[in-house]
């Protein structure tokens, strides 16, 4: 019998757009035969400035139950989605803070030739999606990791238009992910996990 790939699914959400993405690439690698691991990573903000916005104190109540992101879930993995909400066409400082807990596994090459992918969330269509993406590559490419973006590799792509992983508008908090998002994240997942299957063969 074939060893199912492992696949980590990383990120951190504040309003629960993010934490939608993550779930639904999640279940589709997952369907597509993978072992997944769904990870949060942990919050910085003050607890009285979640408590003071319901969208937020709402996600981190439906949230609680997902572990919080360590080290060993990127070395234990083939392939690792992160997801992050744009900060100023950057990755949020909580997935940040995150990424800076892996120099020891850097130095000793555990995140090295593993498949990397990103997803974001951003409050307008032009928010900041693409260039929070590529921010995240900058980690991959450090890590030694092979970035899988899914481009325009199928017909849902080409709806949500973003080549460099799922990318979600909401509308200032307004806009629900929808199907546009969903499909793209399944596109993006079931690359990854196609993509590391290939990986693991090859190099078994």
């Amino acid at each position: 019998m074939e060893t199912a790939v492992k696949v980590t699914v990383i990120y951190y959400s504040a309003t629960g757009h993010v934490a939608d993405i993550a779930r639904e690439i999640a279940d589709t690698a997952e369907k597509a035969g993978a072992e997944v691991r769904l990870r949060r990573v942990a919050e910085l903000a003050p607890r009285e400035v979640v408590e003071s916005q319901p969208a937020w104190t709402t996600n981190a109540a439906a949230t609680a139950d997902i572990p919080l992101a360590a080290v060993e879930d990127i070395v234990w993995a083939d392939a690792v989605l992160m997801g992050s909400p744009t900060r100023f066409g950057n990755v949020a400082a909580q997935l940040k803070q995150f990424l800076d807990t892996l120099g020891g596994a850097w130095q000793r090459g555990e995140l090295a030739d593993k498949i990397y992918s990103g997803f974001t969330s951003t409050g307008s269509p032009h928010g900041g999606n693409e260039s929070t993406l590529l921010a995240l590559m900058h980690s991959f490419h450090h890590f030694g990791g092979i970035v899988v973006a899914p481009g325009f590799t199928h017909p849902d792509k080409f709806a949500d238009g973003n080549p460099y992983g799922t990318a979600h508008h909401d509308g200032g908090g307004t806009v629900p992910v929808g199907d546009i998002t969903r499909n793209a994240a399944r596109v993006q997942a079931e690359r990854v996990v196609r993509l590391a299957e290939a990986l693991t063969a090859a190099t078994s």
